[in-house]
């Protein structure tokens, strides 16, 4: 048995990057950085921060679209994943976090429409991506499933 699970809550450090893809699959680019701060031995404090790259595929992405933005602060669930690519002879590599699931933790993160309205949302927002959990299945399938 074996586990790749993530937890990161954090600051997004720039408006996502969204692409639409092939069969109105999107998906959203951004980084999160995650700070800690302790007291050296001089009694200095000392805030480290590190910076994640987040990838959101299809309805989370769709959210991010639509309401996150530079500054918001999120909980992203995910798997870390590796890849390569080739770059002028050069082998680059490149580490990510697939976000299944999303909680928006501020509320200023909806306000990005000029009309302020918002989403009837509490101060915080779980939304999950069914698509990339264990079981898998296809849009219609979903929507005949519906409990309401």
């Amino acid at each position: 048995m074996s586990v790749n699970k993530v937890i990161l809550v954090g600051n997004v450090g720039s408006d996502p990057e969204i692409r639409h893809l092939d069969n109105n699959v999107s998906v959203a680019r951004f980084r999160l950085a995650t700070s800690e701060s302790y007291t050296a031995k001089n009694g200095e404090k000392v805030e480290s921060t590190e910076w994640h790259n987040i990838v959101l595929w299809r309805g989370l992405a769709k959210v991010a679209e639509q309401y996150i933005k530079k500054g918001s602060k999120l909980y992203v669930e995910g798997k870390i994943t590796n890849r390569q690519y080739e770059q002028n002879g050069v082998i680059k590599y490149f580490t990510e976090i697939v976000g299944n699931n999303m909680v928006m933790l501020d509320s200023k993160s909806y306000n990005r429409s000029e009309d302020n309205t918002r989403p009837n949302f509490n101060d915080s927002v779980n939304i999950s991506d069914p698509a990339s959990e264990t079981h898998n299945f296809s849009e219609s399938e979903a929507e005949d499933d519906l409990p309401f």
